[in-house]
């Protein structure tokens, strides 16, 4: 997979933009199903809302866990390894760094969320527990990314766009 790993943002609207910074995005792509061997893996991302601004970026990622359920087609996060790492960032960063959404890779070269993917973040947009509006979904393929935005509000969920300069 080649991506130009340094310029990973996302327009979200015209004044607000998802910035996934270099390494967490490089530990993503690390597990992409870029072989028939290689099962779905997942986790969650973490991140921060910067001050004045409307810009989000995306600094940690969780990796795959015990207590996940990974097939080839199939990834389920396990709550109770992830969560800890949640509690232990947000603690020591002070409030600072929050949950911002989930990731999971795709057997698939450009990646469609599953009907099992929207009821699963629909669930999570509505039971869990977080500090922002939306949440953020992405999706690692074999040659592409996909990102969908979440509405804590709504439900809803949109598929945003990279950013192009």
């Amino acid at each position: 997979m080649q991506y130009k790993i340094d310029n990973m943002v996302f327009s979200i609207s015209k004044s607000r933009r998802l910035k996934i910074d270099k390494i967490p995005m490089e530990n993503m792509l690390s597990y992409a199903q870029d072989s028939i061997d290689k099962k779905e893996a997942g986790g969650v991302v973490l991140g921060r809302f910067i001050k004045d601004s409307n810009d989000i970026v995306i600094d940690i990622n969780t990796f795959p866990m015990k207590g996940d359920i990974r097939t080839r087609t199939r990834f389920k996060r396990g709550k109770r390894n992830h969560q800890k790492i949640i509690d232990k960032i947000w603690m020591e960063s002070e409030g600072t760094c929050n949950y911002l959404g989930e990731w999971h890779t795709h057997p698939e070269e450009n990646p469609t969320p599953s009907t099992t993917d929207i009821n699963s973040w629909k669930k999570i947009l509505k039971n869990d527990v977080y500090t922002s509006k939306n949440l953020y979904f992405i999706i690692i393929g074999t040659k592409s990314i996909g990102v969908w935005e979440g509405s804590s509000k709504t439900l809803e969920i949109k598929k945003i766009n990279q950013y192009e300069r």
